[in-house]
């Protein structure tokens, strides 16, 4: 972008969980690189530890950005009624989101815009509005999904009922109301940038821009593939020197990302699923919803027998893990993934096939998307996670297709190509921040 664009001064204001904190670090990373000033707002206290980490050494690695506390009122979570703790931290941003208006006046220079992540959308709007503050969202899912989200509570014909998270089919959810307000707030935000690119979903991406889905709908910026940060590193010897070791594409990468934990028993018939499967597997265990309280060992969580059977097979840890860098090395051949979005542009960038296990939220509908683009399989019919036991013989025949899917391999060689060539010449980023500027100097 032009120089003339270089003091514009850009709030950015990310939800819980990891899955929605790191696009947004890896956002502002690009954002720097245009000499815009940023403030990153944090809000306080953290659910995670994984969080905590990343915010401190995001910041440390980045001096230059600004970062504003925002300190919640907190709620009582047998009176909301709600039991996920990532779900409750929203919650609670949203009842204080009335807190940000000060936070936000006392910015100097004044903000410019802010980018609001999509699970705050109608709570920080009013917020915004008030102060005439330009406010984009940060939509941390699929194209596949945005379309769902922009015409809630209608269902766009292209996506089958069954594909819905089952708490968006519970209307008396706070889960669904909170969705549904959102979706309705949807057309006072300026745009919404999403972690996407044509290429990986051509489809969704043209009709979202057509007009014709949604009537209102703000200007769609996929600005993808967002690539990790070297804060995000961390030191991977033991799981790194295990792989160096194995054959090229010959290892199974397991991992259900930073907010799903398996009942002890699903994660035994895993277990035996890979290493009935025959190949050797690199697998992060989680019990916990939140690492904070991980306690049990892998011995307790797996069980001495399926231990014993494990030592020839593969690699088992149970600590948060750079699954870039896993993801990147030669011997991972293949990615069995809940299907959050960021594991899907990620296994898409290194073009690894994916076996998308889908357990709650967007999972599904992101999994779809895969199975569309011939580069993975959706497993609809393991439910979603909790729904029912999915036996080890089951799962080591689906590793075996997976793993022996020419056809599939040659997909993700050319999808991994092309977002490459996307991340090497950064055109598609930089046209799209390009037209950013220019519809907000319109506004």
């Amino acid at each position: 972008m032009s120089s003339s664009d270089g003091n514009l001064h850009v709030a950015l204001l990310p939800s819980s969980g990891t899955g929605h904190l790191l696009p947004y670090l890896r956002l502002a990373a690009s954002l720097i690189h245009h000499q815009w000033s940023l403030t990153l707002i944090t809000t306080h206290p953290i659910v995670s530890s994984a969080e905590s980490q990343l915010i401190s050494t995001f910041l440390s690695a980045f001096p230059q950005i600004t970062q504003k506390k925002f300190h919640t009122i907190p709620l009582d979570p047998v009176a909301a009624n709600i039991t996920d703790p990532f779900q409750l931290q929203w919650e609670t941003i949203r009842q204080s989101a009335h807190l940000l208006s000060p936070l936000i006046s006392s910015s100097s220079p004044p903000l410019s815009f802010i980018i609001t992540d999509v699970t705050l959308m109608s709570s920080v709007i009013s917020v915004t509005a008030k102060l005439c503050l330009p406010n984009y969202i940060l939509f941390t899912s699929s194209a596949r999904m945005l379309s769902l989200f922009s015409c809630f509570p209608s269902i766009p014909s292209s996506i089958p009922k069954e594909s819905l998270p089952p708490i968006l089919l519970d209307s008396n959810s706070s889960f669904t109301k909170n969705f549904s307000d959102d979706s309705g707030s949807l057309k006072h935000f300026n745009g919404v940038l999403i972690n996407s690119f044509e290429e990986l979903e051509k489809e969704q991406l043209e009709m979202l821009a057509s007009g014709n889905l949604t009537k209102g709908l703000p200007p769609v910026f996929p600005l993808g593939p967002f690539l990790p940060l070297e804060v995000e590193r961390i030191s991977l010897f033991a799981p790194l020197k295990w792989l160096e070791n194995q054959e090229e594409s010959s290892v199974v990468y397991v991992s259900f990302g930073s907010r799903t934990a398996m009942s002890k028993e699903q994660i035994r018939e895993l277990g035996y699923g890979l290493v009935l499967s025959g190949r050797k597997f690199l697998w992060v265990v989680k019990s916990k919803v939140v690492d904070k309280e991980e306690e049990e060992g892998l011995d307790e969580i797996l069980g001495h027998r399926l231990m014993k059977k494990i030592e020839n097979n593969g690699l088992v840890v149970k600590e948060w893990v750079d699954q870039w860098q896993i993801l990147s090395q030669k011997a991972v051949g293949g990615f069995i993934s809940h299907c959050g979005w960021n594991s899907v542009v990620e296994a898409a960038w290194h073009g690894i096939p994916v076996l998308g296990w889908p357990q709650q939220g967007d999972q599904m509908i992101n999994a779809e998307v895969i199975e569309a683009g011939g580069w993975g399989l959706c497993m609809k019919s393991w439910g979603w996670g909790s729904n029912h036991l999915v036996k080890g013989v089951e799962i080591g025949d689906k590793i075996k297709d997976l793993m022996g899917n020419q056809r599939m391999k040659m997909e993700c060689a050319r999808i991994s190509e092309v977002a490459k060539q996307r991340s090497k010449a950064g055109e598609g980023c930089e046209n799209m921040l390009k037209t950013l500027f220019q519809s907000l100097k319109k506004s």
